[in-house]
Formats: structure tokens, sequence, C-alpha cells
């Protein structure tokens, strides 16, 4: 799988995991802010916008926080919040993983320089 099909399972996962949290729960208004920008993303990151995985990434340390507060300061919620805080890496990772690989690709084509 490419990194941007794993970014796209990390939002679906995402949007998916919020529909479960919050929708069951009766809280649609936290429904809305939290399954609407994953939903608004992936459909961006399907469209090939270029920008999609830069604001994925940023708004997945927002996920990533929300995540491991609930999973400290709510025990009821614990699961989900785990759920939310590893969907939160993976889109993080995803979204980094071209920049990465571009990185190290130049440092691996660049000669070695002897010293003499």
């Amino acid at each position: 799988m490419s990194a941007r099909q794993w970014l796209m399972l990390g939002l679906a996962g995402l949007m998916i995991l919020y529909g479960a949290w919050f929708a069951v729960e009766g809280l649609w208004a936290l429904f809305t802010v939290f399954a609407l920008p994953p939903l608004l993303l992936l459909l961006a990151a399907l469209s090939g916008s270029r920008t999609a995985p830069l604001w994925a990434s940023v708004l997945a340390l927002l996920w990533f926080s929300h995540g491991v507060m609930e999973a400290w300061a709510a025990p009821q919620h614990r699961e989900l919040a785990l759920i939310e805080t590893a969907l939160a890496l993976l889109v993080i990772f995803s979204a980094s993983l071209p920049g990465l690989r571009a990185r190290f690709a130049k440092r691996r084509e660049r000669p070695s320089v002897n010293a003499e």
C-alpha cells in the first residue's frame, strides 16, 4: 500500500471511530466537530490534493493529544481513546513517509568524501 492509501485508511478509521464514539452517545455536536475534518481531508486526499497530507498530520497532532487525554482522564473510554491515538499516529506517519523517503534517498545518492 502507498503512503496516501495508508493516510486515507487512517482518516476513514478516525471518521468511523468518531461515529461510533460520539453519535452513539447522542453527542452530535462533538460528532460533527470531530468527524467532519477527517471526512473533508479524506475527500481531499481522494481528489489528489497535495496539501491534504500536511493538514491531516497537523490535525492528527490534536487527535493524538485528545486520545492521550481521554485515555488518561476517562477510563470508561480508554479503549476508544487508544484506538484514536493509534489512528492519529498512522495518519502522522503516513503523511510524513514520502518526505522521509525523499530525505533519506538523497543521503544515499551523495558520493562519499574520503578525507586524506
